[in-house]
């Protein structure tokens, strides 16, 4: 695996306005303070993964990705100048891909054929470059049919950064399970209920159940995860 993280905990100053579209139901209500910024950039070679992770309890918001070429430097080792010339190569929807995929977990690791839905410079070698920031986050799963609940210290209320009801792995909520009932983990449907439910408020429960959320995998064992955060709402003058 060729991965390399080019900056790493950079700390910023400025506050962020959470309005990215990954994001369930994010709102400019709400602001928060990043705790890092990174960049990581994964040369396309099979089975090679790209790697985002948070610490300190961070989860993951995707800023910008590209799959293609926007220079002649970047994993041009070893390759013909004529695999370098294009530096204009950029395979559309990468980014929202990504978001998609990646939005509100501590860790996200996939390789190129995620976002490898055509090729956007035939002979041309390609790299993915992403990057990305760790927000501060309430972390918390559900398995189907339990309750949800959300809650924040007195005069705080939650912001939800991302919620998903489905299945992303064989082993989380699958105690006593049936093997066929934990195999599909491509089943992850990011909602926006769980925001538009919680969000503002002190307080907020929420089941985890196809009759909330439909059924994206029929047959599957789900469970619902949720990253929030709690902060004090902005100040409101007397009107």
């Amino acid at each position: 695996m060729l991965c390399s993280r080019l900056s790493a905990s950079l700390l910023l100053a400025a506050t962020c306005l959470l309005t990215a579209s990954g994001f369930s139901s994010a709102q400019n209500y709400f602001t928060s303070t990043a705790l890092s910024k990174e960049r990581v950039i994964t040369c396309d070679v099979p089975y090679n993964v790209q790697r985002l992770s948070c610490a300190d309890g961070g989860v993951i918001t995707v800023e910008t990705a590209l799959y293609g070429r926007a220079d002649r430097e970047t994993c041009s080792e070893g390759r013909p100048a004529n695999q370098l010339t294009d530096t204009q190569c950029s395979q559309l929807g990468t980014v929202d891909v990504l978001k998609k995929r990646c939005d509100g977990k501590r860790v996200c690791e996939f390789n190129a054929n995620v976002v490898r839905t055509s090729d956007p410079c035939f002979g041309i070698y390609k790299y993915l470059d992403t990057t990305y920031s760790c927000f501060p986050a309430i972390h918390t799963v559900v398995c189907e049919s339990s309750l949800a609940i959300l809650q924040c210290d007195e005069g705080q209320v939650i912001f939800v950064y991302s919620a998903d009801y489905g299945r992303r792995d064989r082993t989380t909520c699958s105690y006593q399970r049936p093997a066929p009932q934990v195999q599909n983990v491509l089943c992850s449907s990011p909602t926006n209920k769980v925001a538009e439910s919680c969000n503002r408020k002190s307080s907020c429960s929420v089941k985890a159940s196809n009759s909330v959320f439909g059924d994206p995998c029929v047959g599957t064992y789900k469970y619902l995860e949720v990253a929030y955060r709690c902060q004090y709402p902005p100040f409101q003058p007397d009107q």
